[in-house]
């Protein structure tokens, strides 16, 4: 017999009897649990946790003191768990008061402790658990939750795995080298927020995704990168963070975050019906949550096109305050955008051509309504200017650039990584040779050579620089010839790690240089230097990333 069973209380039993379901049978001491006992919905408190069977494959448990998922059997298997520790959010609440009730057909637990309170539900018949994080102050430093997966219940590889017995700790304690000198690390996810609904681990007959929410409380807009998952020999991590201060942007913002979903599968992709996009979520408006607001309470934008466009870009359009995020394609061609699913109040909107902001304006959004907006003309692209030359292109990112693309899955340092040293001839190669980054200990002094006619070289010529980040306050100084440019000022970027974490995502910023007359000639030499009032060494010396370097005619 089972050994929840006896907890039950009459009224638990009738629940489930109402709905043609009895009560949950209990996970085996190894990690098993019968077919039959998971074929039941309903939960049970086995002393020490919440036991919740959803009526499929799954079941599983919250503790009763910390609020910590304690269990997950899927189809028989337990894979929860590792190195002593659960899977939570934050890093773990340590207490909680934990609560359990069941309406209907879902099941909903509910973990307090001070700011934070973390909700799960279970849905009978769905291999699912739906989770909700509300974060009322800065208390705690960031919002995560991380699913911790045993050791061996996934395959590992790819570049947010390592092996921690033989790989080689190079930075910070959380970027490895292997012997053939590819690098690793949890950081390294190669995705931003706007490329995933979910990510998560497969194997031969199952596989568990974290499909992440919406995160319109969430902070770093729809291009921030950061952690996702992460496996070794000890164990592996899925994550959904909605505040991290790892390279980022914007201030954390507060309230309810979620859905998002825990799902496992028989080894296919999780259903597209879970993505916060296509998510039904009115089972969610008459259960409590606190903080929930539904389809009613809320609205939407709609915009009939975007003027301006450059053919050769994505652009997107998003929308934030201090209170909420959100973020939405434009149409190829016409760039006609839709955003639903807004709560109320009033947005800065932002054009993005690729991820650099080409146009900004306000919206204000009402509850059970549609803002409908006309045209709107991109009016800040820094492209339509004319140039002698050009090197990348106004985008907000490095593209095009020496090692621009694997610098969002490894460390500089890579094995794979072309050197980040020599000169670049305009004319010959161009972005394809000029470095993505420039540090002060490691490539410092690049130099670009270019030519001018007799009238290009008669006149001053401004220089812009674009960046999409800098680490220690690293800034480009110019020199031309003979002629040296005055120290700029350092724009704000985010103060921590990203140059070396997978992440060239900061605050974007142009860099003006008038360069006079007198230094200019037939051939030229522009050589970069980084300056900075900090210092460092190698990778983690001074540095910035580029979006464009141009000439203006």
């Amino acid at each position: 017999m089972s050994t929840h069973r006896k907890h039950l209380s009459r009224r638990r039993i009738l629940g489930a009897s109402a709905i043609g379901v009895a009560a949950a049978g209990a996970a085996g001491v190894a990690g098993y649990v019968s077919s039959a006992a998971a074929a039941a919905f309903g939960y049970a408190d086995d002393g020490r946790n919440y036991v919740v069977t959803t009526g499929a494959s799954l079941v599983f448990k919250v503790s009763k003191s910390t609020g910590d998922i304690t269990s997950l059997v899927y189809r028989g298997k337990e894979y929860e768990g590792y190195g002593g520790r659960h899977s939570h959010v934050e890093s773990g609440l340590g207490s909680a008061a934990v609560t359990v009730k069941q309406s209907g057909s879902t099941i909903l637990v509910k973990a307090v402790r001070g700011p934070i309170t973390q909700w799960y539900a279970a849905r009978a018949g769905q291999d699912n658990v739906y989770l909700w994080t509300d974060k009322a102050d800065a208390s705690f430093t960031a919002t995560r939750f991380i699913v911790r997966l045993r050791p061996g219940v996934f395959p590992g590889g790819g570049s947010d795995s390592w092996i921690e017995a033989s790989d080689k700790v190079i930075e910070a304690g959380d970027v490895w080298r292997r012997a053939d000198g590819t690098t690793r690390s949890k950081h390294y996810s190669g995705k931003r927020v706007a490329d995933y609904d979910y990510i998560g681990f497969k194997g031969a007959n199952s596989a568990l995704w974290l499909v992440r929410s919406n995160h319109e409380k969430a902070s770093g807009g729809p291009f921030y990168r950061s952690l996702l998952r992460h496996s070794n020999e000890l164990g592996a991590g899925l994550y959904e963070i909605l505040h991290y201060d790892q390279a980022q942007t914007e201030p954390e913002r507060f309230g309810l975050q979620g859905p998002y979903v825990l799902a496992f599968t028989d080894g296919g992709a999780p259903s597209s019906s879970l993505f916060h996009a296509n998510l039904d979520t009115s089972w969610v408006d008459g259960l409590g949550i606190t903080g929930w607001v539904g389809k009613k309470g809320r609205g939407k934008v709609a915009g009939v096109g975007l003027k301006g466009m450059s053919a050769a870009h994505p652009y997107t359009v998003g929308f934030a305050n201090a209170d909420a995020q959100y973020w939405t394609e434009a149409a190829s061609g016409t760039g006609a955008f839709s955003c639903p699913g807004m709560l109320p109040g009033t947005y800065e909107l932002t054009v993005y051509k690729g991820e650099l902001a080409v146009h900004r304006t306000s919206v204000k959004v009402t509850a059970g309504a549609t803002t409908a907006l006309n045209s709107l003309t991109v009016s800040g692209d820094p492209s339509v200017a004319r140039t002698i030359w050009r090197l990348g292109d106004w985008n907000g990112t490095p593209d095009g650039f020496k090692n621009a693309t694997l610098m969002t899955y490894a460390h500089p340092s890579d094995g794979r990584a072309a050197k980040w040293t020599g000169d670049v001839t305009i004319g010959a190669g161009d972005a394809a040779s000029f470095p993505a980054y420039l540090w002060k200990a490691v490539n410092d002094g690049v130099r670009i050579h270019f030519k001018l006619t007799p009238q290009q070289a008669s006149a001053a010529r401004t220089l812009r620089i674009g960046v999409t980040d800098a680490f220690a306050g690293g800034r480009p100084r110019v020199t031309v010839n003979g002629w040296t440019s005055a120290i700029p000022a350092a724009p704000a970027q985010p103060s921590t790690r990203s140059l070396t974490t997978g992440s060239y995502r900061g605050n974007n910023h142009t860099f003006t240089y008038t360069i006079p007359a007198t230094a200019l000639a037939a051939d030229n030499v522009l050589t970069l230097n980084i300056v900075s009032g900090s210092s460092g060494e190698t990778f983690l010396s001074p540095g910035t990333s580029f979006d464009c370097v141009d000439l203006l005619a």
